[in-house]
């Protein structure tokens, strides 16, 4: 029996979620595939450039953005797709013991800033993952990358957000959905991951043959 003012939630079988949601996701992947093509392109140079210098990749992000940070670095670190030399990667978002240290005696928006601070140096490269744009953590991570001289590199979503003002290179997803957003994000990492295997499996001897890391 109904209760209350007789008011009902929207029902809606799995099988209508599962296709509007997979209908969403190709929409914004075909615009992104129309619109990004330059900026993908270029981020890839630039994290081969990196690479190919001796440097090494940090990643961070919050809450799903998190996982997506943890992923893409041991795509690095392990493979994506062939099997090679692993890449010098970290996503700071793994040490729970660090992170916790952190926010407990500083406060919680330095938490990627202070391992920041310790761990990158000039020609190394920050991936700074934030659907927003605007978490603080992750923008004073980028804000500490820029001032020890490493590249930055940020995936957002439409608005931009205050990272664009702090990075390199920005790909902004345009979208305001935080979940479409997110698997965009994982899309352009898998081929910044394909890009990047490809050239080292190319020209392996010109991979990490600049300063030691």
């Amino acid at each position: 029996m109904a209760r209350g003012n007789g008011s009902q939630p929207e029902q809606l079988d799995a099988e209508t979620l599962f296709r509007a949601h997979v209908r969403a996701t190709s929409a914004l992947a075909l615009q992104l595939a129309t619109e990004a093509g330059a900026t993908v392109t270029a981020m890839a140079q630039e994290l081969i450039a990196v690479l190919r210098a001796g440097g090494k990749v940090l990643f961070c992000g919050n809450g799903g953005s998190a996982a997506q940070a943890q992923h893409l670095a041991t795509e690095l670190v392990s493979r994506y797709m062939r099997d090679r030399r692993p890449l010098p990667a970290i996503a700071l978002t793994c040490d729970g013991t660090t992170l916790t240290a952190i926010a407990n005696d500083y406060r919680f928006d330095d938490v990627f800033r202070r391992q920041v601070e310790a761990l990158i140096v000039e020609g190394d490269l920050l991936v700074a993952l934030t659907t927003s744009g605007n978490s603080p953590d992750v923008v004073m991570a980028a804000q500490e990358a820029r001032r020890k001289k490493a590249r930055v590199l940020a995936l957002t979503g439409q608005a931009g957000g205050e990272i664009v003002k702090h990075s390199d290179l920005a790909l902004l997803v345009p979208s305001v959905s935080t979940p479409l957003i997110q698997e965009m994000h994982l899309a352009v990492g898998h081929v910044l991951c394909d890009l990047v295997e490809r050239a080292l499996i190319a020209s392996p001897e010109t991979f990490g043959m600049g300063r030691k890391i």
